[in-house]
């Protein structure tokens, strides 16, 4: 099913010598139940593609339509609560809460009561591969492998069919890439989700089923 639609979206700002155009026109269909790479060089507009597609901006020209609504009429904080998740390389955990808390802050934001988002919490931290000793930990406490982990679990906990990934493994050593890669892979097809991942890395691009990539703004399907 398609789920996020990019429509001759542009983005541009202005710096103090110039009008830098991010993302130049670019239209594409995401779909549920797929795994998506953007790859592209360093300031190729990946990262400002993946916040406009997460609300974060809108589009200077163009429309983004979720769910076939324009973007620019959504309460675009209640989308990112509730349709998409966004996860970045850097984990951006709550420090001061365990990784069973994390999980099931999405689920309490939900209206979900208290014990039930516990029981929640557990199991999408079991579906992550993630042992009972871990939910008790502070994100300090954990690998970085581990962090991530607890990264997907809250994604998955927000119930929505958007999950969008900046950099997910590049922190990480090769073991743990594997297991986030299979992680967002199965996300994608069993839990049937679009999942779209930023990526320098051609290994975790080669694992998805559609590459696309950026240069100079623009934005190309290759696979």
């Amino acid at each position: 099913m398609n789920i996020l639609k990019l429509e001759n979206v542009s983005y541009s700002y202005q710096t103090k010598y110039q009008t830098i155009e991010a993302v130049k026109h670019a239209s594409f269909t995401f779909a549920t139940g797929k795994m998506y790479a953007i790859t592209g060089e360093s300031g190729s507009g990946k990262s400002t593609l993946l916040s406009l597609m997460a609300g974060l901006d809108l589009p200077s020209e163009g429309h983004i339509f979720v769910n076939g609504t324009d973007m620019s009429s959504l309460d675009r904080d209640q989308y990112r609560c509730r349709e998409a998740s966004v996860i970045y390389q850097a984990f951006h955990l709550f420090s001061l809460l365990t990784a069973k808390e994390n999980v099931m802050f999405p689920l309490e934001l939900r209206g979900i009561p208290r014990k039930e988002a516990s029981r929640q919490a557990e199991n999408y931290l079991q579906k992550a591969g993630l042992p009972e000793k871990i939910y008790r930990q502070f994100p300090p406490m954990m690998s970085g492998g581990e962090q991530q982990r607890v990264a997907i679990a809250r994604a998955m906990a927000a119930g929505g069919k958007i999950l969008l990934a900046d950099e997910p493994t590049g922190n990480l050593d090769t073991e743990n890439e594997k297991k986030i890669v299979e992680l967002l892979k199965a996300f994608a097809h069993e839990d049937g989700c679009a999942v779209i991942v930023i990526t320098h890395n051609p290994e975790v691009a080669a694992e998805a089923d559609k590459i696309l990539r950026m240069c100079d703004g623009i934005l190309t399907q290759i696979q």
